[in-house]
Order: C-alpha cells, then sequence, then structure tokens
C-alpha cells in the first residue's frame, strides 16, 4: 500500500453522534484519511488491540455494559462474535492481561475479566468481578468507587487500575479467572486519579488526576507489585480559567518527556523527564501548553513522534508532530470523527 499499510481506529459515543469505529489510513506524516466505519458496536468509548494486531477489542459504555472483539482487515474491521455482557455498568477502558481481556467499569466501580480463546475471540461471559468500596470527598464525583482504567505493568505481573471516585490505585492478579485484589495504593483525598502510564524503565509510572489538575509521579516495584507515590505538580502553568478536566497522557517511547489533555482548558502539557531540561523522572516540570487543536480533549495516543488527540465535543482527531528535542506539538492537520473518544494505532 503507498501508505505503508498503518491504520488508526478510532472510538466514539455513538449516543452523541458518533459513527462507531473509524477505521483510517496513517500517512507518513502521521495524517490521518478515513477509509471505513463499523457501527454495530454501541459507544465503543475505548479501544485495545491484541499483541499479534490482528484483533480489536471494544467496550460498550453503556448501562448494561459489554465488550466486543472485531477481526481487523486491511481497511477496516469484521465482527468476530457477539458482544459479551461485563456484569457491570459502564465500562470506560480495556486491557489484555493473562490471558484476559479486563475493563474498569466506571459506574459500577469494578472490574472485569473475559477470558480471551486462541484465536483472538472472546469466551461468551465474563469469568469473574472485582468489586471493591469506598469513597472520597468530592459529594458528586466521589460517592463510591468509579475505576476509570485498567492495564497490564510492563512486565506484566500485574494489572494495574485507577479508581476515580476512592482515590486509589489498585495491583491486582487474577486468580481462576477472577480478578484478585493484591495491593490498594491511596492517593491524595479528592484528587481524583483517571489514569496512569508507565515509563519505558519500568520503575516509574504516572497518574493524572482528573479532579484537581495535577500529575502525580510515582515509582513502581513490579516485583513486589507495589506502587509509592512521589512528587505531585500541576498540569496547567497558574489557575484555571474554568472548567480544567485533565484526561489522557502519554509518555515519550525514549522516556524524555510527557504529555497530558486537559478538558475545558483544551490544552496539551508538555513535560520533562530528564535533567538537562530541569525535570527528573521523580520530579516532572512543566515546560509548556499548546492548544489541543479542538474542544474536550478525551484522549491523547503517541506513535512515532505523532500526537493524536480525541476532541469529543468538536468532534476530529487532531495530530501533531513532536519536536524531537523538546517534545513540543505542532499541529499537522484534523479528521474529522463526531463524538471522537480514542485512537489506536497498528
Amino acid at each position: 500500500m503507498a501508505d505503508g499499510g498503518r491504520r488508526a481506529h478510532i472510538g466514539s459515543f455513538t449516543a452523541a453522534g458518533g459513527p462507531g469505529i473509524v477505521t483510517a489510513a496513517v500517512g507518513a506524516d502521521g495524517a490521518l484519511t478515513a477509509l471505513s466505519t463499523l457501527d454495530g458496536v454501541p459507544d465503543p468509548s475505548y479501544l485495545a488491540l491484541a499483541a499479534d494486531g490482528r484483533t480489536l477489542y471494544a467496550v460498550s459504555e453503556t448501562d448494561e455494559g459489554a465488550v466486543a472483539a472485531l477481526r481487523v482487515t486491511g481497511d477496516g474491521l469484521e465482527p468476530a462474535g457477539g458482544p459479551v455482557p461485563v456484569a457491570a455498568s459502564g465500562p470506560t477502558h480495556l486491557g489484555l492481561f493473562d490471558g484476559h481481556l479486563l475493563t474498569a467499569n466506571y459506574s459500577s466501580g469494578s472490574l472485569t475479566a473475559v477470558p480471551v480463546r486462541p484465536d483472538g475471540t472472546l469466551a461468551r461471559s465474563a469469568s469473574g468481578v472485582l468489586r471493591h468500596s469506598g469513597s472520597g470527598p468530592h459529594p458528586q464525583r466521589q460517592q463510591g468507587p468509579h475505576t476509570h482504567q485498567v492495564q497490564a505493568d510492563p512486565a506484566g505481573r500485574w494489572a494495574v487500575a485507577v479508581d476515580l471516585g476512592t482515590d486509589s490505585v489498585l495491583v491486582c492478579a487474577l486468580a481462576d479467572g477472577a480478578p484478585v485484589l493484591h495491593r490498594e495504593t491511596a492517593l491524595r483525598p479528592g484528587s481524583g486519579p483517571r489514569h496512569l502510564a508507565f515509563h519505558p524503565d519500568g520503575r516509574h509510572a504516572y497518574v493524572l488526576n482528573e479532579l484537581s489538575p495535577t500529575l502525580l509521579a510515582c515509582r513502581w516495584d513490579s516485583d513486589a507489585g507495589v506502587l509509592r507515590p512521589l512528587t505531585e505538580i500541576p498540569v496547567l502553568p497558574g489557575a484555571p480559567a474554568g472548567d480544567a478536566y485533565p484526561s489522557g497522557l502519554a509518555v515519550s517511547p525514549d522516556g524524555r518527556r510527557l504529555w497530558t489533555a486537559t478538558r475545558g482548558e483544551d490544552v496539551l502539557s508538555v513535560f520533562s523527564l530528564d535533567a538537562e531540561t530541569g525535570g527528573g523522572r521523580d520530579t516532572p516540570r512543566l515546560l509548556a501548553t499548546v492548544p489541543c487543536g479542538g474542544r474536550w480533549p478525551r484522549a491523547l495516543t503517541e506513535a512515532d513522534g505523532v500526537l493524536y488527540v480525541a476532541n469529543e465535543r468538536s468532534g476530529d482527531v487532531t495530530w501533531f508532530v513532536t519536536d524531537p528535542d523538546t517534545g513540543l506539538p505542532r499541529r499537522g492537520g484534523s479528521l474529522p470523527v463526531p463524538a471522537a473518544s480514542c485512537v489506536v494505532l497498528r
């Protein structure tokens, strides 16, 4: 293929007018060109790609809550079995771990495991659900647990989940197909953690807080399955002018830079993680903020020196080329996708 065969899959909220999952070609400069749309999965707000690139998994962020497996074709997707209920409401995120697909269920505040068959398809039902309890000081957003993200740690030993409602990070394993809690790390009350990203060194992790627009640097001990909070800093250079709700974050493959997206302010923030520019892995330093290219940036994805921002309310995916030395993003263009929610590349 003239474009090298690289593809992006873009999720969206169908209840808000989104088209479903858009597959786009990725140009040499990172530019996106829409190729096809699959509309059979309601509210596919988050996507995850199998390691072999042959299967894409999608949540249905609905009251009933489900996941779907989709077979990747050259320029699109095909259903690979029907939806699988997750025995929970409002799954917002999913990740592959130990032969299972795990979902973070925001409304229910739980984690669900669904077995993945050798061919990449899903078992017909969940094999286990981990429900936990707790709350935080925010009167509307923290009346109970609200699990927002789950992923495997870099060594593949643990499943790490972030809970906005309980101000905590859960480190879990699987036992007989069910998620079980290994350790829960309490974060600052009212911080509202939303997403976590690991550093390429496998010894650091960064938590993005939604209810207080801050970034928390942590040490990660994979052998013991222990997360240790270190330094918390603002993601904005001053007090927010209005609403400010951080959403997504990404770490550069070389580990020198980190980017965050903040809704309301509608900006991307650039952080240094190296001593040359005054930062460090334990002590990130905010370098700059730039407009996100749209409104309400819900998710942020980095690939090959390009940042992709899913702007939910302006209905587009904007891409930025990042400077290899400074990490500063330069806007490249945008692709219209109503109610865009996330971008996964292969």
